[in-house]
């Protein structure tokens, strides 16, 4: 935005200081005219001058050298007031040039910079730690999306190769099996049908483009729960429900996918036979908590605080089918962030992951 020029801050504090400074020496010159001289004349006497030289000398005290010592107190006080209001500014000011600084790199492209201000807490240090914490987020989040967008390419370009390159053997061997390359073609159509549902669904939860309403996690649960029944028995995993009413506030279409997605994980890396997943549900200080746990193999930690971020699956969790996209617990994460909530993974120390989605409790409504 265009602005038209004016005084820069610095000078206005400075005429600030001096004015007031001026102004309180002149109240205070008039106190002392009104009670010291009060028995004397009180005619306004213009200093000539020669009276001036005069006014430093006490034994010449009288209305006509107390006016001379009043204005030459104010030039001095004047005088006073600008070199010293302009020097406190700049201390005063100071710690701006850094903010500006930063401000400018940031507006760059430069968001590896930080203020750093020292000294003790004030105001001035407060708004640069929350530029500095605003510049990490920013940072943290763009490196995220960079991250994001290369790897979604990554994922959507192979199932376009994989097609590319099934029409290309197509086109070169005309007694081939149509039937074959037909049932090919749909399953890699599937995955990228599923991958890109997923990007949608992850841009969604990130731009918390959704209604609230008050839902309740443990139905939502349940009916997660059924609807994966069927795969949980077809993999050989007993699936074990419990919990209260947690209700929250949020999109019911969202908490559905978060709470399919952790339960449809479980099922997937579990035990090759007789595998459980356990789903809770519970209330805690004025949280309420979807718990999803699971069998499975023995998990590094360094490993399982990665899996959250999109396309990580991790080698050791690869199964040969129903793997996804890699996408399951990144969605989950964004679903709980959009939630204004928490995701928790630790590994099970008899093998397997613990999922915890802490969301906040919906407000108390009385009927």
């Amino acid at each position: 935005m265009d602005r038209v020029p004016g005084l820069s801050v610095r000078l206005k504090l400075t005429l600030s200081y001096a004015g007031f400074l001026l102004v309180g020496s002149g109240l205070l010159l008039t106190a002392a005219w009104v009670f010291l001289l009060r028995d004397k004349s009180l005619r306004i006497f213009v200093p000539a001058p020669s009276d001036l030289l005069r006014a430093f000398d006490p034994t010449n005290f009288g209305p006509q050298i107390f006016g001379a010592a009043a204005v030459v107190a104010l030039v001095l006080l004047l005088l006073f007031g600008l070199v010293g209001g302009w020097i406190l500014a700049g201390r005063m000011l100071a710690p701006l040039t850094h903010i500006t600084d930063a401000t400018r790199r940031a507006a760059n492209g430069s968001l590896a910079h930080r203020v750093g201000l020292p000294g003790r807490q004030d105001e001035f240090r407060e708004l640069a730690d929350a530029f500095d914490a605003m510049l990490a987020r920013l940072e943290a989040h763009i490196a995220e999306q960079r991250r994001f967008a290369a790897n979604a390419s990554h994922e959507l370009r192979t199932p376009l190769a994989i097609t590319q390159t099934l029409l290309d053997v197509a086109s070169n061997d005309p007694d081939h099996d149509t039937g074959e390359l037909v049932e090919r073609l749909r399953a890699v159509n599937v995955r990228a049908i599923e991958l890109t549902e997923a990007l949608l669904l992850l841009s969604r939860a990130d731009q918390r483009s959704f209604t609230r309403e008050e839902v309740d996690l443990s139905l939502i649960a349940e009916e997660a729960t059924e609807t994966l029944l069927p795969f949980a028995e077809k993999k050989g995993v007993t699936i074990e429900t419990s919990g209260e009413v947690a209700r929250a506030s949020g999109s019911h279409a969202l908490l559905l996918q978060l709470a399919t997605n952790l339960v449809h994980n479980a099922i997937v890396h579990n035990l090759p036979e007789r595998g459980t997943v356990w789903v809770a549900t519970t209330v805690h200080s004025g949280n309420v908590i979807l718990t999803v746990e699971n069998t499975g193999e023995r998990l590094d930690p360094r490993l399982v605080s990665t899996l959250a971020e999109p396309f990580r699956r991790g080698t050791e969790r690869i199964h040969s089918d129903q793997a996804g996209v890699g996408l399951g617990l990144a969605i989950v994460k964004s679903i709980t962030q959009a939630h204004d909530g928490a995701l928790t993974l630790v590994p099970r120390s008899a093998g397997g992951l613990c999922v915890t989605v802490r969301l906040p409790a919906a407000p108390f409504r009385r009927i």
